[in-house]
């Protein structure tokens, strides 16, 4: 088992990031707590031209975190009481991020930030050294399929039809 570290890894798209998280380890310390799930779910947002994604609106005090290097955590509230936790990955400069929609036995993003302890305190960690949350890779392995994205209706027809959505199918070790 090992923390992801290299930043190459984060360095990659959205597109090609969000089915490389699948298997991995979502980890946070919190209170001394060390808690962790594997991700099976994510969904990808590819910057300011996807209309689904946040940095469509352009660089604000809220997404400047997209905005900078990969490998950062994107933490948002939404219906001012959920939070929704995001890899930041790609270039500086290149918006785009991926978010953990689902892990093991967490089948919502609100209910897995709220189970690992992650809020908006843990916006814009650094995830290749933060010590109160990471990523780890032990090996896990599996297969998936791609669905469209979930609650972008308002982005219209092409953006919430497009298979951004990657759920984790076969698992192997």
């Amino acid at each position: 088992m090992s923390k992801i570290t290299d930043l190459e890894f984060f360095s990659k798209t959205a597109l090609e990031l969000a089915p490389l998280l699948l298997g991995k380890l979502l980890c946070t310390k919190i209170n001394g707590e060390i808690k962790k799930l594997r991700i099976t779910e994510t969904e990808c947002y590819m910057g300011t031209g996807d209309l689904a994604c946040h940095a469509s609106k352009g660089k604000t005090e809220r997404t400047s975190v997209m905005f900078g290097r990969g490998g950062v955590s994107y933490v948002y509230l939404i219906y001012g009481m959920h939070n929704m936790f995001n890899v930041v990955c790609g270039r500086v400069d290149s918006p785009e991020a991926v978010l953990i929609r689902c892990c093991e036995d967490y089948n919502g993003p609100a209910k897995l930030t709220k189970y690992l302890g992650i809020d908006r305190r843990l916006n814009k960690a650094d995830l290749i050294t933060s010590e109160e949350i990471w990523l780890e890779d032990d090996g896990y392995t599996c297969s998936y399929v791609t669905k469209p994205r979930v609650g972008v209706d308002y982005a219209g027809e092409y953006w919430s039809k497009i298979e951004w959505r990657f759920v984790a199918e076969e698992h192997n070790s």
